[in-house]
């Protein structure tokens, strides 16, 4: 087991946020744990995630805004993995003020704090949004990326930006992890796995985009989370040895799967044939993603393990047990 840290983790009761708190608590760490627990989706959730975690003795939990200032007594914090974001590539477009506020000020309160309290050591989460439509198959993390095509994504190529300024200037360092499609247990009610599986239980049709012609990196939360913990001990380590790091890595399967496939995948672990209505594809959507994971499993030992058809599987089965489907 590594030494245990303290760690300061914000965006605790979002859904990778809650996984990695408790993979972090399990393993004996402390984490204190930030969010302001908004209704972007069913705050119920949200409070399910927190009652699981409040029942490990070495969480504590403080219900705030990151776009405000930063208030934490504690006195010793090694590092700081920063979660906490508006997401959601869609919601971007109607909401573009939410994304200002939370994405890019709360990251700058979230980077401010660490170089008032002197911490050096942080973890943050960007996203395979920022590859937009690139045409370089799989994406490498050395692409230049200055076309992004949602606002969502230019927040989080904005968040990578503002922590290569602060490791320069203040010698904060950072991992960023660049998700691909996470699903898993205990999700996000926006995405589309969820919706499908919701719909298809309830015989209700499903909106297809892009009349399915679309691929996604589906990355199960297990192995997410395997990158994150990993990252934490690596920065946590490199600051101790007074070394200097910045780095940028996908956290993807590597396998891309096509979405007519991801549905039947739900179909058949259900046990039942979803309605489909083919839609366009809609405004800020990519065509496809597919992370090369080279760099990270380099530097991480970074080996996701779970298959789409074991995930989906896990996520049905949590999916009626937390909602009681008969």
């Amino acid at each position: 087991m590594s030494e245990q840290k303290t760690i300061l983790l914000t965006g605790a009761a979002g859904f990778i946020g809650f996984h990695t708190a408790k993979a972090l608590l399990e393993r004996g760490d402390k984490v204190i744990g930030i969010d302001n627990l908004n209704d972007y989706y069913d705050p119920s959730l949200k409070l399910s995630r927190l009652e699981i975690l409040t029942k490990h003795p070495g969480f504590v939990f403080h219900r705030q805004n990151i776009e405000d200032s930063i208030q934490i007594e504690q006195a010793r914090i090694d590092t700081i993995c920063h979660l906490a974001a508006q997401a959601g590539v869609r919601y971007s477009i109607e909401n573009p003020l939410t994304y200002e506020k939370s994405n890019m000020l709360g990251t700058l309160n979230m980077l401010e704090f660490a170089r008032n309290r002197s911490i050096r050591s942080v973890v943050f989460a960007s996203s395979s949004s920022v590859y937009g439509n690139s045409k370089e198959i799989p994406f490498k993390e050395t692409e230049k990326l200055d076309e992004p095509i949602s606002l969502y994504a230019a927040t989080k190529k904005a968040n990578e930006l503002y922590f290569h300024v602060y490791n320069h200037l203040f010698n904060i360092n950072s991992i960023g992890l660049r998700f691909f499609t996470v699903y898993g247990p205990w999700g996000r009610p926006d995405m589309a796995y969820f919706k499908f599986t919701n719909s298809i239980l309830k015989g209700k049709p499903i909106d297809v985009y892009n009349n399915g012609e679309m691929k996604r990196d589906f990355t199960y939360i297990d192995d997410i989370v395997c990158g994150v913990v990993t990252s934490i001990d690596l920065v946590t380590t490199k600051t101790k040895n007074n070394d200097n790091i910045y780095e940028i890595m996908n956290l993807g399967r590597g396998e891309p799967v096509n979405l007519m496939d991801f549905i039947s995948e739900i179909e058949n672990s259900i046990g039942r044939h979803a309605i489909r209505q083919m839609k366009p594809m809609q405004q800020g959507d990519v065509n496809q993603t597919y992370s090369d994971t080279t760099k990270a499993k380099a530097l991480l030992g970074y080996e996701p393990k779970t298959s789409i058809k074991q995930g989906i599987s896990r996520f049905v089965e949590w999916y009626k047990e937390y909602y009681e489907v008969k």
